[in-house]
């Protein structure tokens, strides 16, 4: 049973063009269907009557809402990573030191993809295969947004001495959420490795540990050693 709020997000109008839309409590339903079969059975593998059949709809409520399932995976992706531009871009204009912003960022990060794990399964299947170039150049234009929130992060730490010169920006984010990613694909090990028996324990060591550790790291990359 689906317990859902209606909630504005960004929703493309033409090419990268950007406009807020209102989804009610079905459409939301909808995407999140259509988050799960598309993780589970790939985007080719899920068809709009088996979004239909889960989201227990008419099968016309999907077209009619979203036209198509190509632009069902774009709001589904503007739904679900929309939120982490937002949250990057305000971390700008925080009253907070180059380093602890970059802290904060790594929080924001760690935490959006750990609660979206299924939307960023899709995504690096689709990117892998680039069969829908199109609808995944909304997300694009999203990771383009991130990385000039990050540069103007890097630029304020530099300007006042604190980040070295030599960074290579667009390498940070990959460096954070690849090390998230690795430890998440080899889940079982590390849930032996780390006694993290259940699934709490699991997500409390993402949050706590795992997030210290890619904070260090980046730090070790950006900081000038004493």
């Amino acid at each position: 049973m689906f317990k859902l709020n209606k909630c504005l997000i960004l929703c493309p109008i033409r090419n990268t063009t950007m406009s807020q839309v209102e989804l009610n409590d079905k459409k939301i339903q909808i995407l999140e269907v259509a988050e799960k079969l598309f993780s589970d059975k790939g985007f080719e593998g899920t068809s709009i009557r088996d979004i239909s059949k889960h989201a227990k709809i008419n099968i016309a409520m999907v077209s009619y809402y979203f036209g198509s399932k190509e632009k069902l995976l774009e709001s589904l992706i503007i739904y679900k990573t929309a939120d982490l531009k937002l949250q990057i871009e305000s971390l700008q204009h925080q009253n907070l030191e180059p380093l602890d912003k970059i802290n904060k960022l790594v929080e924001i990060y760690i935490n959006r993809i750990n609660c979206n794990r299924g939307i960023f399964r899709v995504l690096h299947f689709e990117l892998t295969t680039k069969k829908r170039e199109h609808s995944l150049a909304v997300f694009t234009e999203l990771k383009k947004g991130n990385l000039r929130s990050l540069e103007t992060i890097i630029h304020e730490g530099q300007s006042k001495g604190i980040f070295r010169k030599d960074i290579i920006i667009p390498l940070i984010t990959p460096t954070i959420m690849g090390t998230y990613f690795h430890f998440h694909m080899n889940k079982p090990f590390f849930q032996e490795l780390l006694n993290l028996k259940t699934e709490t324990l699991y997500n409390d060591y993402i949050k706590d540990s795992l997030t210290k550790h890619i904070q260090q790291t980046i730090k070790a990359l950006l900081v000038y050693e004493n």
